[in-house]
């Protein structure tokens, strides 16, 4: 089966950067390129990285700067295809059986027909007009049998529901997955999509993205914000702070009408970015608060 080419969405990677850039995704040139990669080759993108990253936000991003819709599946273990990609309304067939006055065979035609469809994520994306960003979130946390269903729609960005035959994407939408390596996925699936690895951004690119999303706060303190943050993320912790919890941390710090960083309110204010009892323990002992 031919695969249907979709129209860019990026005209080159200074477009990418700059595009997301003014959403308040401040890409790395790693990050531009393979976005950029992705769209022109009309391939999947595979976003792996520890929790907290930015991997979800790229999606969501993407969607924004183009001004496509956002489609998400969101992974899970025990997540099937019905879950995934379509089902039938076995409510709405039965009662259509019930009220039926003609014969079998039309009424059968009837009851398995797109009226009783029930659309999941997968299916409403390949059948989307519009441009679409599909986002495939936490891939590792489904079964590996679900890899098996997205290889069939990622390869032709197709699927075949028996009594309706296949339905093909007219156009196909930009597909990010998103891990968080928790479990290997396999090979046929990576083979099929490009890769990047997002990890914590370095200080400075930091404490660009939290000045973006907080643009009233004081530089001096963004550096030192994102400063005890990497101390943080240097600590044995059960979860690391994300960069949307350094963000949080300078919200609430402009919310305390604070201009400066000390101990007291480091320890105050460690819930905004530690949600584990210990951690918060952890911290407070090794940043010597108490």
């Amino acid at each position: 089966m031919t695969v249907p080419t979709r129209v860019p969405l990026f005209t080159d990677i200074d477009d990418v950067a700059a595009r997301l850039a003014e959403t308040g995704y401040l890409p790395d040139t790693a990050t531009a390129t393979a976005v950029f990669l992705a769209d022109r080759l009309g391939k999947p993108l595979l976003v792996e990285g520890p929790a907290g990253v930015g991997k979800t936000e790229l999606a969501r991003a993407i969607a924004q700067c183009t001004g496509a819709g956002l489609v998400r599946l969101q992974c899970y273990e025990g997540v099937d295809e019905a879950r995934a990609l379509y089902e039938w309304n076995h409510a709405k067939q039965i009662l259509r059986i019930q009220a039926g006055s003609g014969d079998w065979d039309q009424t059968k035609m009837d009851v398995f027909s797109e009226e009783f469809l029930l659309t999941r994520p997968l299916l409403t994306a390949i059948k989307r007009t519009e441009p679409t960003v599909l986002l495939i979130d936490e891939t590792d946390k489904a079964d590996i049998e679900i890899e098996g269903l997205l290889l069939e729609v990622l390869s032709d960005f197709a699927v075949t529901v028996p009594e309706l035959g296949t339905i093909v994407a007219e156009h196909p939408p930009f597909v990010l997955l998103t891990s968080n390596a928790t479990r290997e996925l396999s090979e046929a699936l990576k083979r099929r999509c490009l890769f990047l690895h997002i990890d914590f951004p370095e200080p400075d690119l930091e404490r660009r993205i939290l000045l973006s999303r907080v643009p009233e706060l004081p530089e001096k303190v963004a550096e030192e914000l994102v400063r005890i943050i990497g101390v943080l993320r240097g600590m044995q912790l059960k979860k690391m702070p994300s960069v949307a919890e350094t963000i949080d941390w300078g919200r609430t710090v402009l919310a305390l009408g604070m201009d400066t960083i000390d101990d007291a309110m480091v320890a105050a204010t460690l819930g905004v970015v530690l949600k584990h009892q210990s951690d918060q323990v952890r911290a407070a002992g090794e940043l010597k608060l108490n």
